[in-house]
């Protein structure tokens, strides 16, 4: 039996990811490697994600390295994947979701919260959109890097505060104590997921990966994503979808801004589970004619 060679990114979170998705194959009796890499956006710290102009920017290193026939399989944050994986690869499999929300570390206190002035560093437009929706007049520091880069910036900085998808500092054991669960924040689409693509050709291997799916986190990553992409949102788009299933029914919360969060459109629904492979689409058309089309327009235009 030939070892699966894992292609992953080469930060922290990244290898971790890609050493659970190593011990879930192991425990059905594959053998794996991990193959590392750098992306463009691991290596360009400084460019806000939204102005790097595509789509993929931590992902397509890895795409190519899959096309290449130099790995086998690839591991990402579902987050961070294109709703359209490129001709010859598909998403074949995720893990088990963990934490969703998006925290806010802060230093010192969070009396901030009452001021008008203060100082929120993300990297992320999302985030942006939905924190100067609820708080107009705080900056937003652009807050680019791996996870420790981040957590070492805002010490050394000179801001409130920082904002850090929870799943990530958890599952590195860096989650401090002064944090907050900001769960009025819409996460991003697939957020808190791990996702593994292989090529469509690979029958052997999607018959493999289909043994560590998880079935529930895929049926949630499908409807948030269809949502995404409906509404013609790239992975760095002020767009937030968050899928929850209970009593055999699927809940879909979504989510449009504008860059400023002036304006939204936000809207919930639940279906029956049989209706549920549709929800992210038709959501999207119901926010889309709410007046998230005229948002989008804005927003490529800008």
């Amino acid at each position: 039996m030939k070892k699966i060679r894992i292609g992953t990114r080469d930060s922290a979170l990244a290898l971790w990811q890609a050493r659970k998705v190593a011990t879930a194959l192991e425990a059905i009796g594959q053998e794996t490697e991990l193959v590392a890499v750098k992306s463009a956006g691991d290596l360009d710290l400084n460019t806000p994600l939204n102005q790097f102009g595509t789509t993929g920017v931590f992902t397509k290193i890895l795409d190519d390295a899959l096309l290449d026939n130099r790995v086998d399989i690839a591991v990402h944050s579902l987050k961070d994947y294109p709703t359209l994986a490129p001709e010859g690869i598909v998403m074949a499999a995720v893990l088990e979701r963990g934490p969703v929300h998006d925290i806010l570390v802060y230093k010192g206190n969070t009396d901030f919260l009452n001021s008008e002035v203060a100082q929120i560093a993300t990297g992320s437009i999302r985030r942006i959109a939905q924190w100067q929706s609820r708080y107009p007049k705080h900056h937003n520091p652009n807050l680019r890097g791996n996870v420790q880069t981040r957590l070492r910036k805002l010490e050394e900085g000179d801001w409130n505060g920082a904002i850090f998808a929870k799943a990530g500092l958890e599952r590195l054991g860096l989650l401090p104590k002064n944090h907050l669960v900001l769960d009025w924040m819409i996460p991003a689409p697939a957020q808190g997921i791990v996702g593994i693509t292989c090529l469509s050709v690979d029958g052997q291997m999607l018959e493999t990966l289909q043994k560590i799916n998880h079935d529930v986190t895929a049926l949630r990553a499908k409807v948030e994503r269809d949502f995404l992409r409906r509404v013609e949102g790239g992975c760095s788009a002020p767009v937030g979808a968050y899928a929850e299933i209970l009593d055999g029914k699927l809940s879909l919360l979504s989510g449009v801004f504008s860059l400023d969060g002036s304006e939204k459109v936000i809207l919930e629904n639940t279906v029956p589970l049989s209706a549920a492979s549709e929800l992210g689409i038709n959501l999207a058309d119901e926010a889309l004619s709410k007046g998230a089309a005229a948002i989008m327009d804005n927003l490529k235009n800008d």
